[in-house]
């Protein structure tokens, strides 16, 4: 029991003694670099506030470009050869994405999941944002509904797979779901393998814990909003739909898209939902899934596997672009 805690301490530690080294190590050579004769003494300052910030970023750079750019390049690579990523094939793997059955029904899953998850967490986040503010326990509302946040998605699935259990046809049900279907006088299912309508079960599961983050961001901006304008409105005669819809939501537009353009990036990658809940049968497959699919099982296939990847990061690309751009614009407009 004592030696994990023994190891981690022993780590953090270390971390901390060669972090406090190299930044010591590096500012000790600096200045004695720029001390030797060829420094020009006028310009010893400058050269100091050039390349001290490249010391303290020069190992996070270094542990992106290991960890982060050189598998994306090779990733890009892999993508144009076959199973072993020894025999160069072209084009052929994104060809195949084309055709491919399983891919089809991955990209419409994914589809939905973008249309139905953002909307509708940023819309309940939004609502339960207003709604608490207006009460006295809207406190405690706001930490149940946040609350699925400090879940992780696999905690969560396991809750999920409790509230849609089904025990079998003539058995006694647990599951929340089937207690109330049963409760009404219809019949027991086995609702994450109904198709199509099993996707939007696993899609509350993540509306149920994306709906705290939303709340929480959205809930900040709302106290932004001038309260002399919307008593202003009230005494104008506007309802609290019109002082809703056209006085708060514009302006905190820029928060909401932040919130939704956040979540969308979450929902892009996806994996731990659907394979806790399902695996990835019944036609719930993600292209997460997918991808984990043909790197994993079934022996390895590192050119497809590379290919899912790329179009995952190349789905992620135009959400990008637009909260940055979107970004660049509001800096302008300050």
């Amino acid at each position: 029991m004592s030696d994990p805690i023994v190891q981690t301490l022993t780590a953090v530690v270390a971390s901390i003694a060669v972090c406090l080294l190299y930044f010591a190590g590096t500012n000790f050579l600096l200045d004695r670099l720029i001390a030797l004769p060829f420094a020009p003494r006028n310009r010893r300052e400058t050269i100091r506030a050039h390349v001290q910030p490249w010391l303290f970023l020069a190992p996070a750079l270094l542990l992106l470009g290991v960890y982060l750019v050189y598998p994306l390049f090779e990733t890009f690579r892999l993508s144009f050869f076959d199973a072993t990523g020894t025999r160069f094939v072209g084009l052929a793997n994104y060809t195949w994405v084309l055709v491919d059955q399983s891919f089809l029904i991955t990209i419409r899953n994914n589809f939905m999941w973008l249309l139905v998850v953002p909307a509708l967490s940023t819309a309940m986040g939004l609502l339960v944002a207003v709604l608490a503010d207006r009460t006295w326990w809207g406190g405690f509302a706001k930490s149940m509904v946040f609350m699925p946040m400090a879940i992780s998605f696999v905690g969560a699935s396991v809750i999920w797979k409790f509230v849609f259990d089904f025990k079998g046809p003539d058995a006694e049900q647990i599951g929340i779901l089937n207690a109330l279907v049963m409760g009404l006088g219809l019949k027991a299912q086995a609702w994450v393998t109904v198709p199509f309508w099993n996707n939007f079960f696993l899609m509350a599961i993540l509306i149920w814990i994306q709906t705290g983050f939303a709340m929480v961001i959205l809930s900040a901006a709302l106290r932004g909003v001038p309260t002399d304008t919307i008593e202003a409105a009230r005494m104008d005669g506007a309802t609290e739909l019109q002082i809703f819809f056209e006085i708060m939501v514009p302006q905190i537009m820029s928060t909401v898209l932040v919130v939704w353009t956040t979540i969308t990036i979450t929902v892009l990658k996806v994996f731990d939902i659907v394979m806790a809940m399902t695996g990835g049968q019944w036609d719930t497959s993600v292209l997460a899934n997918l991808m984990y699919d043909w790197m994993f099982r079934g022996g390895g296939d590192y050119g497809r596997s590379s290919t899912l990847a790329m179009v995952l990061m190349f789905a992620v690309i135009p959400v990008m672009a637009f909260n940055i751009r979107r970004f660049r614009t509001e800096e302008s407009q300050r």
